[in-house]
């Protein structure tokens, strides 16, 4: 009789529907893959195979699979939402139990991790105290304590000295005709306290400056000299470094200073026949700082900015890929497990590989079509129907035989 063929067909479409309304209720699920049901046809088999009278005995449920297509990017105000654009799952630390996820909608817990709703903590490769990248893997953790302060010890000084500027009267700081030029930049002790360092030019014959290095209106004294020599190229001839060293400078309550000035650095000190010029004036110290910020980059490096300009890398964000996606064990929450059949997961950067990229500030939304759904919600609906007639029409037939006298 029909009636078992008919009713497999039934309990295929009612599948089909489940399937379908899975995919339409999760539409707007942030890293959600939409799956489809497929199906196979039942044959009785005989010991010695299929008889070719044989009819078939209705259809089954082959398996309910998910399409781990590219969803739609969406932009965020966020900027530890994280969308990949490419292969690859976030690698998410559940309590000591590793779980895979596509969802990258992230924020901060008290304790500085980055974590999704559900508190599973994003992973990946850990910073070492100087921000260099390790290969060792863990939960990523956001440093909210203050960076502390570090001493200037260089300063980069690159100028322009007027090579035909005239030579001035001997030196004093109160007398300005006494020296050619100057220029002042903010400088820090071991306290991350800021101090006004002046330098000043004077031309003492041709091709031949002597520099003065003044901290807070008090004068600094080299180690050797602080006259510098040029070269009939407008290059620094001496000293031959274009470094000049000065003795500790005291400072109330920090350590003293010990500052070296560059001026052959990235923007060498010149003297050429134009008028005075600042080019590069920095140093490398700076005050106290607290977290502003968080960054991260599309190869997934998470560098944290502070309040005195300065930055740090956290670590970096790990992907993992799987040579059979399709054997990822579900467990709900936009989230799937290995197994056997998934394989090993494949670990490494953003970028690399078959690995994609990381857009922060991003989420990627789901990959359900929803017009293809409706579609196939008629399609599934109509198989139901039709199925439902075979069996009104088994039942007639099964009437007008039990009514034959």
């Amino acid at each position: 009789m029909p009636f078992r063929i008919a009713l497999s067909g039934l309990n295929a479409a009612a599948a089909e529907l489940r399937v379908i309304g899975n995919n339409v209720a999760n539409a707007s699920t942030t890293g959600f893959k939409r799956a489809r049901a497929e199906f196979e046809d039942i044959y009785a088999v005989a010991g010695l195979g299929t008889v070719s009278e044989a009819i078939g005995s209705g259809v089954r449920v082959a398996a309910v699979r998910q399409e781990f297509s590219q969803g739609n990017i969406t932009f965020t105000s966020s900027g530890l939402d994280l969308a990949i654009n490419g292969r690859g799952f976030f690698r998410l630390d559940d309590q000591g139990a590793v779980v895979y996820t596509r969802a990258g909608a992230f924020g901060v817990d008290r304790n500085g991790y980055i974590v999704n709703a559900k508190g599973q903590r994003l992973t990946g490769y850990l910073a070492d105290t100087s921000g260099a990248v390790t290969g060792a893997i863990g939960p990523l953790q956001l440093d909210t304590s203050n960076i502390a302060p570090r001493a200037t010890s260089e300063v980069g000084v690159g100028v322009n000295l007027d090579a035909q500027a005239s030579v001035p009267p001997p030196f004093d700081i109160n007398n300005p005709r006494s020296y050619n030029n100057s220029t002042s930049l903010t400088i820090y002790d071991s306290l991350g306290r800021p101090h006004l360092a002046t330098i000043y030019f004077r031309k003492s014959a041709p091709n031949t400056w002597e520099t003065y290095l003044y901290i807070d209106g008090t004068q600094a004294t080299p180690s050797s000299t602080g006259t510098i020599v040029f070269g009939t190229d407008g290059s620094i001839q001496s000293p031959s470094t274009g470094k000049i060293t000065y003795d500790p400078f005291p400072v109330a309550g920090a350590d003293d200073l010990v500052l070296t000035l560059d001026y052959n650095g990235k923007s060498p000190t010149t003297q050429y026949g134009s008028q005075f010029g600042v080019n590069d004036l920095s140093q490398d110290g700076y005050t106290t700082g607290r977290l502003s910020g968080v960054d991260i980059s599309d190869n997934g490096v998470v560098l944290a900015r502070f309040t005195n300009g300065q930055s740090r890398t956290l670590g970096q964000v790990v992907l993992a890929n799987f040579a059979n996606v399709q054997g990822l064990r579900q467990l709900g929450d936009s989230s799937w497990a290995e197994s056997y059949d998934s394989g090993p997961p494949l670990i490494g950067a953003p970028g690399t590989s078959s690995l994609g990229v990381i857009q922060s500030g991003a989420l990627e939304g789901s990959n359900v079509d929803m017009s293809a759904e409706l579609v196939n919600m008629i399609t599934a609906q109509r198989n139901f129907q039709a199925n439902a007639q075979i069996i009104r029409t088994a039942d007639t037939i099964t009437q007008t035989i039990i009514n034959i006298r």
